[in-house]
């Protein structure tokens, strides 16, 4: 099988996730792609972030209808910062060489790849998918990658990919420009304006059950 893993806070979870997740799942012929929601997040100390079992319910209940996707606690399960390298590890080992795992982030995530923890370890556990943001313009070159990994890869024309020296392959995949974030959702729901068409239904409707982020006053 075929294994993707999505990270990210997910709060809340909106449809720019749900249909970048999609194009990954097709292009890559994925045959699950898992959504894995942070715990603590080490990049976003700033941010206070809702509930994890908050988070975890939106998640559930916006991939519920769609059968390639999946919900992972494992870091929400894990105590303390939820570090990558831990996750990656984790779904390694599981796998066994069995399945191919494909690690999923974006483009931002991407470029700040060399102030993650054992960052240099991650690339041999699994494939990388790197996906454009909005305004990015799709692929990076090798020579415009971030200064920490460059030099460990080196371009495949046959898979139109970068190679690691480890023999895993390093994707950009240029997605939808979709421009919704978390942030503006949070924004919005503190200013109480609609978030209809911003995330799924049942997430709209589980944020205005629990009154999620009234009192959250954030930039973008």
């Amino acid at each position: 099988m075929k294994i993707g893993l999505f990270g990210g806070t997910f709060d809340p979870i909106h449809w720019g996730h749900l249909r970048s997740a999609e194009e990954v799942r097709e292009a890559f012929s994925l045959d699950r792609l898992l959504f894995v929601p942070t715990s603590i997040p080490p990049h976003k100390r700033a941010v206070p972030t809702s509930p994890a079992r908050d988070r975890v319910k939106m998640v559930r209940l916006a991939i519920a209808k769609n059968p390639g996707f999946r919900l992972s606690s494992v870091e929400i399960s894990r105590p303390g910062k939820s570090y990558s390298i831990d996750t990656v590890r984790h779904f390694a080992r599981k796998c066994s060489g069995k399945n191919s795992l494909y690690f999923v982030l974006g483009l931002d995530a991407f470029r700040e790849i060399g102030s993650w923890k054992d960052y240099r370890d991650l690339f041999p556990l699994s494939h990388w998918i790197v996906t454009s943001r909005p305004g990015s313009g799709g692929a990076l070159s090798l020579g415009r990658m971030p200064v920490a990994v460059k030099n460990l890869f080196c371009y495949d024309k046959k898979k139109r990919a970068y190679r690691h020296q480890s023999g895993t392959y390093l994707f950009f995949l240029k997605i939808s420009d979709i421009g919704i974030s978390s942030s503006e959702i949070r924004n919005r729901v503190s200013r109480g304006r609609s978030i209809r068409y911003l995330v799924p239904l049942e997430v709209e409707s589980y944020i205005r059950k629990r009154g999620l982020y009234q009192a959250r006053q954030e930039g973008r």
